[in-house]
């Protein structure tokens, strides 16, 4: 139930407050009854999140908008809109680019100095409880800082601009954090779908891009193998843990809670997929296509991202930390099966972004 406080200065900052996650976060927090403050590049930027909050019927009245600029370390706030801050308890950093293709200088200035400028700002606090990194999955513990020249070189040479990018952010925020005694909370979502009720995302790159070539019949083969697993989780339910963390994580900042936000139970890649296909009425693909092959053909035939084929892994993930923090907050992730063909409707029905309809407007057969 929201609280009844009536003082509107923002305890909490969404940095990357347009974005899916970011809006979703804030939705929470201000139908929760808090006070917040959202971050965002340009009026027009500004106005977009407006108006995606009215239309999901989100209060208002508690929620300050403040222009940010994450590529400067005092993220541009000007001193009214600095004191406006003041009292900001709790930061979160949405904020990052989800693009394949990018370059490093790119990559880097919008996933990893980014990342720096919102952790050394949200330490100026006077009163912060916690600052909270938003990162992918792929993303968590996978090395330590500081980070060779050499090093770093051969981390964007094995993994491309943007997974290089994350895994480089995620290590040197952690440093900083350990160094300097900030309370510091990693989140580690896996693949963002729609909500658990509407199925609406609005995100549609990475396994969406792979519903979109099944559904239009450009999906010959199952990538990877039997094993291979993509694992997929509610916005709603990751809205939901973000606003949780801060006060269930612990104070100690001897060190740097990490949490992989993902639902366990999401079926291995080529049974999703082939139940998708299922719900959607188009066929499945009979066949699959190991990844080290996808690695070895050009990308003109095979229409694959190479950046992308990092994710097509067999990996599993250790969950245990999220899913204590989620039972302590009372929460579960949402029945794994409807949500994703919930998804799966509302992307066909928005055309993958490309036409968007109506909402609930009936899918037309490709």
């Amino acid at each position: 139930m929201p609280s009844l406080h009536t003082d509107p200065t923002p305890r909490a900052l969404v940095l990357g407050a347009t974005g899916l996650i970011g809006r979703r976060l804030l939705a929470e927090l201000l139908h929760d009854g808090q006070a917040a403050a959202a971050g965002t590049r340009s009026r027009g930027s500004e106005e977009a999140l407006l108006s995606w909050l009215r239309g999901h019927a989100v209060p208002t009245a508690r929620l300050t908008t403040v222009r940010v600029d994450l590529a400067r370390p005092d993220l541009g706030l000007g001193g009214d809109d600095a004191h406006g801050l003041r009292d900001v308890r709790d930061v979160y950093n949405c904020a990052g680019r989800y693009r394949f293709g990018m370059d490093r200088q790119e990559a880097r200035a919008a996933n990893v100095d980014s990342a720096l400028h919102a952790l050394v700002w949200a330490s100026r606090l006077p009163g912060l409880r916690r600052a909270v990194h938003v990162t992918g999955y792929r993303a968590g513990g996978a090395l330590t800082a500081p980070l060779t020249p050499a090093g770093t070189d051969r981390l964007y040479r094995e993994h491309g601009a943007y997974e290089a990018a994350k895994i480089e952010a995620d290590a040197v925020v952690r440093d900083l954090a350990v160094r300097e005694g900030l309370p510091l909370s990693i989140v580690n979502p896996s693949t963002v779908i729609g909500d658990s009720e509407t199925g609406e995302a609005g995100q549609y790159i990475g396994l969406a891009g792979t519903v979109r070539d099944l559904w239009r019949g450009r999906l010959p083969l199952l990538p990877g193998g039997p094993s291979t697993f993509v694992p997929v989780v509610t916005v709603d339910h990751l809205a939901r843990f973000l606003a949780a963390v801060p006060e269930h994580d612990s104070s100690d900042t001897a060190a740097v809670p990490a949490h992989w936000v993902l639902d366990d139970g999401t079926p291995p890649l080529h049974d999703l997929l082939r139940g998708l296909a299922a719900h959607l009425g188009v066929r499945a693909p009979r066949g699959r296509v190991p990844v080290g092959l996808l690695r070895r053909l050009p990308r003109v035939l095979t229409g694959v991202e190479p950046e992308t084929l990092a994710f097509l892994s067999d990996d599993r993930y250790d969950t245990a930390s999220a899913d204590a923090l989620a039972r302590a907050a009372g929460l579960s992730h949402p029945p794994v099966w409807p949500s994703l063909r919930l998804w799966a409707d509302r992307l066909v029905a928005e055309d993958f972004g490309e036409r968007p309809r109506v909402r609930n407007a009936p899918a037309e057969r490709p």
